[in-house]
């Protein structure tokens, strides 16, 4: 059976950045099921995983664009020391929110210059070029719930472990 949009797909995975350091890799875990064409994968992707079969052994290389986007220079913000809770010890990697009027939006920050705190709302994969080394282990009809839904649901899927 291929991939196409409404089957649920079972597959392991390593991603890796361009150094080939790995980031997350499904190994030793249970194996990523995802609903395909609804999504849930980065498009680089599942281009590359349409119309395979179970069996696949592969590895996609993505480029920005079709992962996580290119850097937004406009996205990286300052913000003073006092803007910030008391107590909390502000250091380059750690994560912030911050409300606006869109809704919550998540920073990281990248560097502490005098009093002020350097902020970057990309995504921590943007502007990088990702490599996917794939195994895809079955592929199935999805039952018309979870199509209905857009996600898999039972072992393995949204609604299973949390």
């Amino acid at each position: 059976m291929k991939i196409q949009k409404g089957r649920v797909v079972r597959m392991h995975y390593t991603l890796r950045d361009e150094s080939g350091a790995t980031i997350e890799s499904s190994g030793g875990r249970d194996p990523l099921t995802y609903l395909h064409g609804f999504g849930h994968l980065i498009t680089g992707l599942e281009k590359t995983l349409e119309g395979a079969q179970a069996g696949l052994r592969t590895s996609v290389t993505v480029p920005p664009q079709d992962a996580y986007g290119e850097k937004d220079p406009q996205a990286v913000i300052r913000a003073p020391r006092e803007d910030f809770p008391e107590g909390l010890t502000l250091e380059p990697g750690i994560e912030v929110q911050a409300d606006t009027p869109d809704g919550p939006i998540s920073f990281t920050v990248v560097a502490i210059e005098g009093d002020e705190a350097v902020l970057d709302a990309n995504h921590p994969l943007a502007g990088k070029t990702l490599t996917f080394d794939v195994e895809v282990l079955d592929v199935r009809e999805a039952t018309a719930d979870e199509v209905a839904h857009g996600h898999v649901h039972g072992a393995g899927g949204a609604h299973g472990h949390h």
